[in-house]
């Protein structure tokens, strides 16, 4: 049986990455913190910034809620935390609001939340999240499940510590969190 053209790059992939024979077959679901504070669109941005004081965090997942029981019987995928409809950074609040004038007490998330998030599914290979962050120069990905539930998120931080042992991934991680751009040296 033939393993295909996807394969086949997957493969050539790994090889040029140093990857091969490595520990490439660790999963989302392997290494992602399931235990995530959320937001509703309705927040303030007060009450946003409060919870990144308390959590010590730069990032909320911005979610509608769902109704929790039915998603509960999706087991081994983390705790349903309802379907994501954004982001909010330390950076959004400071860039979007603060320097726009706007009041946090009363700014609702809503206003200055990401839409446009990058994802993970539970079953994702951590090297392709590797990958997708280096792509797109972010440091935390959201895990969600197919129905744009959240799960749980991966953080540079979360890949770290289970890589700790692999230097050349340690490196790479590295380097997207200092803002050089590893991947440059592969496709520029």
């Amino acid at each position: 049986m033939s393993k295909g053209k996807g394969a086949r790059e997957d493969h050539d992939q790994d090889h040029a990455f140093g990857y091969e024979g490595r520990r490439t077959h660790i999963l989302c679901r392997d290494i992602m913190t399931r235990e995530v504070t959320v937001a509703t669109r309705d927040a303030t941005l007060e009450q946003i910034a409060k919870w990144m004081l308390e959590e010590d965090t730069g990032i909320i997942p911005i979610v509608d809620p769902v109704a929790i029981e039915s998603a509960e019987a999706a087991k081994g995928e983390g705790r349903n935390h309802g379907k994501l409809v954004g982001l909010i950074t330390d950076r959004d609040i400071v860039i979007r609001a603060i320097a726009m004038g706007k009041d946090p007490r009363t700014t609702r998330v809503e206003e200055v939340m990401t839409t446009e998030v990058h994802t993970a599914q539970p079953d994702d290979r951590v090297v392709d999240v590797i990958r997708k962050m280096g792509d797109k120069q972010v440091r935390r990905i959201p895990v969600v499940d197919q129905d744009g539930n959240l799960r749980g998120i991966i953080s540079m931080a979360d890949i770290a510590l289970e890589t700790e042992e692999d230097r050349e991934l340690a490196h790479a991680l590295e380097e997207i969190s200092s803002g050089h751009s590893f991947w440059s040296r592969f496709f520029d």
